[in-house]
């Protein structure tokens, strides 16, 4: 079974000034020599990890990692009351090209997973000439069949009783109504009776539904509060507004990416952004290779998701 590269900590770290009030964290790790690699972790709202790191060899990359606005060591916190105002796709792919001129880079790969593949999409499409490679997992484009399949009933049918727990702080005279728009009135409450206990339902359905087999401490993780109110939040704000995209661009913009080497994996029973989406992109953009999982679901860390990953990144890392 194919395992991660070793733990290795970063070489050099810090936060970047990237206007109205944020500053974002970045780090560096690796080969300071190598080729440049942007991580882009999922959410949005989830912030990088130390995990993410062993996804690339570090003798042959210089991998850079970020914790998008409001998120993971960014400043300020979206479990304050943080405006999101200013927290858009558009800030975050605007963010990732002042990284980028800040770390002297002139290109780089672009890695993003789950809302990073989305983000990670967004970016190459609108500055293609600075990405070297992408890599995609877990396809995530944000059209309205996606929302409704995730935060409106579609997968309830394979999780039901996580559904039920989903709904349980909705007041069941408004279950009727849209719950990604109640939601945004719960998080919004002052009351952290209100807005705590919404926060760690949100979370806890999607740490609950990424994995074909259910992964007790995983749901723990998101489960916790602090993390869940960031989380719950950020996400809300950007599912309520498409991610500020027409409907259907990433992929309606994939021929963009034409020249552009790259992978797309995807686990066959991916419950939070099944396989049509990852098709529907391979259609659009067929000189990328596609890699379906057949026992897989969604997070990276399942074995045949985790064993395709590391195989792109070696496969692009000269």
């Amino acid at each position: 079974m194919r395992t991660m590269y070793p733990e290795i900590e970063p070489y050099e770290s810090g936060l970047l000034d990237v206007g109205d009030g944020h500053q974002v964290y970045w780090e560096t790790s690796g080969n300071p020599s190598g080729k440049p690699v942007v991580f882009l972790h999922g959410g949005p709202g989830g912030g990088s990890s130390p995990g993410h790191r062993r996804l690339f060899d570090p003798a042959a990359y210089r991998i850079v990692l970020f914790d998008q606005r409001g998120c993971g060591r960014s400043t300020p916190h979206a479990s304050s009351s943080l405006s999101l105002h200013a927290n858009t796709t558009w800030h975050l792919v605007s963010d990732m090209e002042l990284l980028r001129a800040h770390l002297g880079i002139e290109r780089w790969q672009v890695f993003g997973g789950s809302w990073g593949s989305s983000l990670a999409l967004a970016y190459a499409e609108t500055h293609v000439s600075r990405v070297t490679e992408l890599i995609v997992r877990g396809v995530f484009t944000i059209r309205q069949s996606e929302l409704d399949w995730y935060y409106r009933g579609g997968a309830a049918n394979l999780f039901p009783e996580w559904w039920d727990k989903f709904l349980e702080p909705i007041p069941l005279d408004r279950r009727a109504e849209d719950p990604i728009e109640v939601y945004a009135e719960l998080l919004a409450d002052p009351d952290p009776a209100v807005h705590g206990p919404a926060a760690v339902a949100w979370s806890s359905w999607e740490g609950a539904t990424v994995t074909l087999i259910e992964n007790p401490a995983l749901v723990a993780e998101f489960a916790e509060a602090t993390y869940a109110l960031a989380f719950a939040r950020i996400e809300n704000h950007y599912f309520r507004n498409a991610a500020w995209l027409s409907e259907g661009q990433l992929i309606r913009d994939a021929h963009r990416l034409a020249d552009i080497p790259g992978v797309i994996v995807q686990g066959r029973y991916d419950g939070a952004t099944p396989p049509i989406t990852a098709w529907d992109l391979h259609k659009a953009w067929p000189s990328a290779e596609l890699v379906m999982v057949p026992d897989a679901g969604h997070a990276y860390s399942e074995p045949g998701i985790l064993a395709a990953l590391l195989a792109a990144t070696d496969k692009f890392r000269q």
